[in-house]
C-alpha cells in the first residue's frame, strides 16, 4: 500500500508533467520569451549598456551585440564580481560562485544568482517526477537515498559563498527527501575523497538503500569499497532495494558493463546533464533516447556546428535552426549573467520533438592530429561494441594520438583499465574490434587507416586503479572531476606512464 508521501508525489509528478509539455510543445515560442526577458532584465547592467542591449530586440540583433566568448572572454566582468562589485552581468549580486577547474583558465568562478538557483535544483526534481509518472515506482522514496556529491562547505569570497557546484546544489535537498538522504552531513563535509568514500560506506553498509547518484566513476569507487568491507560480491546482496541509479557529467554507456557486475542486476536509471553554468537538460523518459533540453529555465541556447568553430565568424543558430544527428558546439545566456558563453560541451539532436539531445564531448577534447577529428562519443561508442560483443568490461579508458612512434605509421593509442585479467589475444581482438567500429563510425579515420596515413588503434593495458591513481597525482580525485576521454596530445598519457602494465 502506497504511503501519503507516495500519493502526494504521484500527483505532484502529473502537474510537473503536465506543466513541462506545455512549453516542451511550444519551444521557439519558449525560447523567444527567455531571451527577451534576459535582454530586459539586464538593460541596466555594466554588459547590458557596453552591449546596446536597448538595441537588441530580435535573435539576429542579439548576434550583432553579444559576441561569443568563453570564460577567458568575459573574465574581466566575472573578476568585478568577484570583487564584490554590483550590476556587472546581472542586477545585483550572485549569491554564489560555484568554483571548477579550467584547463587554461585555472580556477574559474562560475556566478549563480537568486533567479538561476532555484533551476539547478528544479531540474533533478522533475527528472524524479518524470520518471515516477511513468514506471510508478515511489518505492524508493521510503528507503535510503545517496548522492555522492563534493564538500557542502563554502567559503566566503567578498560576501558571496563559494564552493563546487555540488556541495551548493548539498543545501537544497527538496523536504520529502532530506529524512531519507545519505550520508550525515558531517561525513558529506569531508574533503578528502578517499576517507570520505571509507566513511560513507560505513555509514550506508546496513542502511535500506534504495536510490544512488553521482558521476559514475567516483559511484564505482563506492561500490568497490562496500562490497570490499562486506564480503560480498555485489551490491545488490548489499542493498536489495537498490533499484534506481542517477547519473549526470559523463556518458554512462562505457561504465554499464562495470556497473552490471558490481550491482549484479539491471536496474533503472535517470541522467541528468548538469553544469555550472546551468541545469540544461535531463533524461525525461525511460522509453526515448536523449535528454530533455529545458528551454524554460532562464537560459537562451545557441549552437554552433563544431567545424564552423574554426571559423572568425561562426554561423551560429537558434533552436528552431537545428538539425538532428549533427555535432553543435552548445552556447549559453543565462539567468546568472553569461553572455554568448561557449560551454565548451558538443551535443547533439536526437529528438526534435519534443527537442531531445545527447552530450557527445567537449569541444576541445578530441583527436585531429591528422584530421581524422575523433571526437569523445565517437570513441565511447566503438569501444562499448567491442568489449560487449568481446564480454571484456572496461573498467576506465583515454586515447591519445602516437604521431611519431620510433617505427612505423602513427596510431591512437588508447590506454584501458580492464576489471580483472585480460589475456594478449583478448587485447588482440578487442583492438581489431574497437578499431573496425571506429571505422564504420568516423569515415575521416577510416580513410586514413585504409590510405595508410595511420595504423590501426593499439591498446596500452593499464595497471589495476591506475586512473584513480593518475587523478590523485593531479589533485582531481572525486568530486565532479572527470578523465577526458581523449586528447590532442599526450599529456595526459605522459604522466601516466608509471600507471601502465609492463
Amino acid at each position: 500500500m502506497s504511503s501519503i508521501k507516495e500519493i502526494l508525489v504521484k500527483i505532484y509528478a502529473k502537474y510537473v508533467v503536465k506543466k513541462t509539455k506545455k512549453w516542451s510543445k511550444k519551444p521557439v515560442e519558449t525560447q523567444e520569451k527567455v531571451m527577451k526577458k534576459l535582454i530586459s532584465k539586464a538593460k541596466k547592467t555594466k554588459f547590458g549598456k557596453d552591449h546596446n542591449f536597448d538595441k537588441i530586440s530580435t535573435y539576429r540583433d542579439f548576434i550583432k551585440e553579444i559576441p561569443i566568448r568563453d570564460y577567458e572572454g568575459i573574465k574581466t566582468y566575472i573578476d568585478k564580481v568577484v570583487q564584490g562589485k554590483k550590476n556587472i552581468l546581472w542586477p545585483g549580486k550572485p549569491i554564489y560562485f560555484a568554483k571548477t577547474s579550467g584547463t587554461t583558465s585555472g580556477e574559474k568562478h562560475i556566478p549563480i544568482t537568486k533567479d538561476s538557483m532555484p533551476f539547478h535544483i528544479k531540474g533533478s526534481v522533475e527528472a524524479t517526477m518524470h520518471y515516477i509518472l511513468e514506471t510508478n515506482n515511489t518505492t524508493f522514496l521510503n528507503k535510503k537515498i545517496i548522492f555522492l556529491q563534493g564538500s557542502p562547505v563554502l567559503e566566503n569570497l567578498n560576501g558571496i559563498k563559494t564552493g563546487r557546484l555540488s556541495g551548493i546544489v548539498a543545501h537544497y535537498t527538496p523536504a520529502f527527501l532530506k529524512k531519507n538522504t545519505m550520508p550525515s552531513w558531517k561525513t558529506n563535509c569531508i574533503e578528502d575523497w578517499e576517507k570520505k568514500v571509507e566513511k560513507v560506506s560505513q555509514e550506508t553498509i546496513k542502511e535500506e538503500m534504495a536510490a544512488i547518484g553521482g558521476i559514475p566513476p567516483w559511484v564505482v569507487m563506492y561500490f568497490e569499497k562496500l562490497i570490499s568491507l562486506s564480503g560480498k560480491q555485489t551490491i545488490s546482496e548489499i542493498f536489495p532495494d537498490f533499484s534506481l541509479f542517477v547519473y549526470g557529467g559523463v556518458n554512462f554507456a562505457p561504465y554499464k558493463s562495470v556497473f552490471k557486475k558490481l550491482i549484479g542486476k539491471n536496474i533503472d536509471s535517470i541522467e541528468y546533464y548538469p553544469a555550472s553554468e546551468g541545469f540544461f537538460a535531463y533524461q525525461d523518459s525511460q522509453r526515448n533516447e536523449g535528454l530533455l533540453i529545458q528551454l524554460s529555465s532562464g537560459i537562451f541556447y545557441e549552437f554552433i556546428e563544431v567545424l564552423e568553430m574554426s571559423k572568425s565568424n561562426p554561423k551560429r543558430l537558434s533552436i528552431k535552426e537545428v538539425k538532428l544527428n549533427q555535432n553543435y558546439v552548445l552556447i549559453i545566456s543565462t539567468n546568472a549573467g553569461l553572455w554568448g558563453y561557449n560551454t565548451g560541451d558538443t551535443v547533439a539532436f536526437v529528438s526534435l520533438s519534443p527537442y531531445r539531445i545527447i552530450v557527445t564531448g567537449r569541444y576541445r577534447h578530441f583527436i585531429s592530429a591528422f584530421g581524422e577529428h575523433v571526437i569523445g562519443s565517437e570513441v565511447e561508442k566503438a569501444l562499448k561494441k567491442a568489449a560487449d560483443e568481446t564480454k571484456i568490461v572496461v573498467k576506465e579508458f583515454t586515447v591519445a594520438p602516437f604521431i611519431n612512434p620510433e617505427k612505423g605509421l602513427p596510431f591512437h593509442e588508447w590506454w584501458i583499465e580492464f576489471e580483472g585479467k585480460i589475456s594478449l589475444a583478448e587485447i588482440k581482438v578487442l583492438s581489431k574490434k574497437t578499431d573496425n567500429n571506429l571505422k564504420e563510425i568516423n569515415s575521416y579515420y577510416s580513410d586514413l587507416v585504409k590510405g595508410k596515413v595511420l595504423k590501426p588503434l593499439e591498446i596500452v593495458v593499464v595497471k589495476e586503479n591506475g586512473f584513480k591513481n593518475y587523478m590523485e597525482t593531479q589533485g582531481k580525485l572525486g568530486g565532479q572531476n572527470k578523465l577526458p576521454r581523449l586528447s590532442n596530445d599526450r599529456l595526459i598519457v605522459e604522466k601516466m606512464v608509471s600507471f601502465k602494465k609492463i
